[in-house]
């Protein structure tokens, strides 16, 4: 493609070189039509983006030609350019290295703001992170590590080194009842627990919290039923009389409340630049491998993240 094929952004519209996009469980689930809201095929997947604004349309202020900028798109990441309303975008520093800032957009405002907004740790609370291997796991581990919390992180055992790496207690889903190595490592309870995966295991979670203790669910409930199941569960606990509290995370308000979105992904783009952040990447692709990226991901062997990159940074 050259720039001449190109269509010249809208009113209020930008049209972004792509830089960086990761490869995200949500783009697994829309290809096989278990997302809540399934798009029309033929669609192109890819939930966030890092990328630098080759073109702006008529009217658009928030962004200049050269601007680096990040968005959830949700659909239309995995591709060479993308045109976005202005309303989406997320300043990014240019000094930051595309391939870890775009773990940043999904993956670690996911765990930032389930520690920060949702359950508001503290230093010194006792945690347990429920998936502590993949994109959003890794975060919470390092994220974590920065606050000062005693971390437990449910993980198969090939991946617990990286949990030990940022000082968790790992404990192996395959041959230990999590439920007892936490009771007995802290009879007192949890102050929070961050479940990823949902299931049998919001109940069991929820049970090691400490009063006052707060339950965050953030899974991917993989269609419209088993949203309203999930919600519907966190709903219960959260009305139970026993002064504990349960809460389901999702980006989707950030379409309602941009403001705190902006602060924390410019936090995360802070910690990056100062290297107190950085993002554990399993493997790069080339934006033409996409679907061997996805295979990777959906091995289940992956620690941390899976980046597409165009295919000059590649």
């Amino acid at each position: 493609m050259i720039e001449n094929d190109l269509c010249l952004p809208s009113k209020r519209e930008v049209r972004i070189k792509i830089l960086a996009t990761p490869v995200c469980l949500p783009d697994v689930e829309a290809r096989y039509g278990r997302s809540p809201f399934k798009p029309k095929i033929p669609f192109v997947p890819g939930y966030a983006i890092i990328g630098v604004v080759e073109a702006i349309g008529e009217g658009v202020t928030k962004a200049a030609v050269g601007d680096w900028v990040a968005a959830l798109t949700v659909y239309g990441g995995y591709a060479e350019y993308i045109f976005l309303g202005e309303e989406q975008l997320i300043p990014v520093p240019n000094t930051l290295d595309a391939a870890e800032a775009a773990p940043l957009i999904l993956n670690y405002i996911v765990a930032y703001q389930t520690l920060h907004r949702s359950a508001k740790v503290k230093a010194g609370d006792k945690v347990l992170i429920i998936g502590a291997s993949g994109g959003i796991g890794t975060a919470f581990l390092q994220l974590g590590q920065l606050a000062n919390l005693t971390m437990y992180g449910i993980a198969s055992k090939s991946k617990h080194p990286v949990l030990t790496e940022y000082g968790a207690t790992p404990i192996d889903y395959h041959t230990q009842d999590f439920v007892e190595v936490v009771q007995k490592a802290e009879p007192d309870g949890l102050e929070a627990v961050f479940d990823g995966i949902g299931g049998d295991y919001i109940k069991r979670g929820f049970s090691l919290l400490r009063r006052g203790g707060t339950y965050v669910g953030y899974a991917n409930p993989l269609g419209i039923s088993r949203t309203l199941r999930f919600l519907g569960q966190v709903i219960l606990l959260h009305l139970l009389p026993n002064g504990r509290h349960a809460k389901y995370y999702g980006t989707g308000i950030s379409r309602f409340n941009r403001r705190p979105f902006l602060e924390d992904w410019a936090t995360l783009f802070k910690l990056l630049e100062e290297g107190k952040i950085k993002p554990v990447i399993e493997k790069k692709f080339p934006i033409l491998e996409a679907a061997q990226a996805n295979e990777l991901l959906e091995s289940g062997k992956v620690t941390g993240n899976v980046v597409l990159l165009a295919q000059e940074l590649s």
